[in-house]
Parts: C-alpha cells; sequence; structure tokens
C-alpha cells in the first residue's frame, strides 16, 4: 500500500510539472474576464482568441449600430486601435453576406425583397473572431497601401493594393451637361470632376436627396418596374486636390445605368460591389479620378474611349 502511495504522488508531482511547463511556454495567453451574453473568449496555446457569438440576428437596419458596439467593447481590451473595418475584413464571411443582399441578387434568386434594411446581416448562431495584433498589422498596411482609381470615360473602378489589382467594377458618371440644383441653389456641372485626394468620411444612414428638386425621396423603381424602400449602404465622400465637391461613391438602385454619363457628378456602383468598396477603403484611402481615353488594359491591350465629356472639342 506504502508503495502504491508514493506511486500516485509521483503520478500527481508529474502532472503538475507538466502543467507549469504548458504556462511557461504560454505567457501571452491573457484570460480577460468577459462579461455580456453575446461575448466569449476561446483560447490556444499561442495566444488568446476573442470571439463574439451572435445569439441573434441581427438585421441591416441594426447592423452598424451592433458592429460599434462591438468596437467599443473590445477596442479597450486589444493592442491596437479597433474599427469596423478591421474586424469584417478579419471575418469574410461578413461581407459575403452583405453583398447577397444585393436586391438584383435576391431578384435573381426569385427573392423579391422590398425593405432591405430587415433582411439579415448577422445570422444568430455565427461567430466574429477579433483579430490578434498581428493580423490587424497586416490588414492596417493594408489598408494604407491601398488606393482606388477611377477612369470617368471607361465607367470603371479600380481597388489596388500596391500595384497588385483586386477589383474591377462598373460605374455610372456624372451628365455632360449644367443644370440648376436647389440643393446648391445655383448652376451646377454635373460632370464627375478629376483629381488625386482621399476618402474622407462615410455616411451609414444616408438620406436620399433629389439634388434637383432639394426633396427626401424613401423609395425608389427598379429596373424591373418594382418598387422598394432605398438601402441602407454606406456613402463614401471623397475629397480631391483639397476639395469636396460632394462627390459621393454609392450605390445606384438601378444598375442599368452603370457605364453611362447618367449622375448629378457622383460615381453609382451595383449594391454589392458598393459594400466591396466601403470595406476596402478605410478613411485616408488614396483616390484617383482621371480622363483618359487612351489605355493599355490589364491584357496589355490598347482601348480608346468615347470622349463624353467632349473634351478633344475643338471651338
Amino acid at each position: 500500500m506504502k508503495q502504491l502511495t508514493q506511486i500516485i504522488h509521483a503520478i500527481v508531482f508529474l502532472l503538475f510539472i507538466v502543467f507549469v511547463n504548458v504556462l511557461s511556454t504560454n505567457e501571452d495567453v491573457s484570460i480577460t474576464s468577459i462579461k455580456g451574453s453575446d461575448f466569449n473568449q476561446v483560447y490556444n496555446q499561442q495566444k488568446s482568441v476573442n470571439m463574439v457569438t451572435i445569439n441573434k440576428s441581427i438585421v441591416i437596419g441594426d447592423y452598424f449600430q451592433f458592429m460599434d458596439s462591438i468596437v467599443k467593447r473590445y477596442d479597450s481590451i486589444t493592442s491596437y486601435k479597433l474599427t469596423e473595418h478591421l474586424l469584417v475584413r478579419s471575418n469574410s464571411w461578413i461581407l459575403d453576406t452583405l453583398q447577397n443582399t444585393d436586391y438584383y441578387r435576391m431578384m435573381s434568386r426569385d427573392s423579391f425583397v422590398y425593405d432591405q434594411k430587415k433582411m439579415i446581416a448577422l445570422p444568430k448562431g455565427n461567430s466574429i473572431v477579433i483579430p490578434d495584433s498581428i493580423q490587424a498589422k497586416a490588414l492596417t498596411s493594408s489598408f494604407q497601401k491601398t488606393r482606388i482609381d477611377i477612369n470617368i470615360p471607361e465607367f470603371k473602378l479600380r481597388i489596388y493594393v500596391d500595384s497588385v489589382l483586386l477589383y474591377i467594377f462598373p460605374i455610372r458618371v456624372g451628365r455632360n451637361e449644367k443644370k440648376y440644383l436647389e440643393m446648391s441653389g445655383r448652376v451646377q456641372d454635373l460632370k464627375t470632376k478629376t483629381g488625386e485626394g482621399s476618402i474622407v468620411a462615410f455616411v451609414k444612414n444616408p438620406r436620399y436627396v433629389n439634388p434637383a428638386n432639394n426633396h427626401e425621396y424613401y423609395v425608389t423603381n427598379r429596373d424591373d418596374k418594382k418598387v422598394t424602400k432605398l438601402p441602407q449602404i454606406p456613402f463614401i465622400e471623397t475629397e480631391l486636390n483639397g476639395l469636396r465637391h460632394g462627390q459621393l461613391i454609392h450605390p445606384t438602385t438601378n444598375p442599368v445605368t452603370l457605364g453611362k454619363a447618367y449622375s448629378n457628378g457622383c460615381i453609382g456602383t451595383k449594391e454589392a460591389d458598393a459594400w466591396v468598396i466601403y470595406y476596402y477603403a478605410s478613411l485616408g484611402t488614396k483616390i484617383i479620378i482621371r480622363y483618359d481615353l487612351n489605355v493599355l488594359n490589364e491584357a496589355g491591350d490598347s482601348s480608346v474611349f468615347k470622349d463624353i465629356y467632349r473634351h478633344n472639342k475643338k471651338n
């Protein structure tokens, strides 16, 4: 019996040594108590991984408020400045889900949606991972190297990180005309302005106002002649050559107008594309809006575009 007791004591001692060794090799594991029914933590042997468990489906109308609450809660815990953009880029499934709320994507699946704000953005049961400092640093570096390139007569918006082309999106641009706009109280040149600058602001819950008469509107006539409420997708404000022209990048509910000079100066995109642009273009992202008629495309082929603003017209 005495020998058995000694063996048991030896086993317990060995287990204790193993446990101490495990702790010593994981000194970067910080165990922080997070209170709240929607928040949990997951840990591994290298680092602590914070996860937000979604216990109730979040609709688009509540989406930004929910994301802001996560940022506010975790920003005091992370060693870096946490942002909504870092969260979504670390959880690609969120962007995929938001893109699929596009009205025309839904209609392609025979699903008519009258009010997109009631669509689910974050399904119950999913989890949002809070990026660790390594992920955050890599993404922050990527944001700093991101630039948006828009060529007006080509009707294309490109997103680059360094010299790597990530996306090409079709767009619509401003009309080649001048018109009195009640919103500004004067005659405006509706052509989309060119220049170099940056992204300076987001409007997460935009008001839809007709600049011609300054009247706010709440529903839209779609390309398929159906009427729906307007979506809640952020508008992106640009600054060019140190000036803000009120020239926004935002979704259009009528993608039939893409590839045309149709707007009052803003750059219009598909709804799905607008979500991607928003989450790749953090504040401060460089933007170039140019008017190049002769370009080489990605395949190296030369293209000549129509002079939609008649810049080359001889007087």
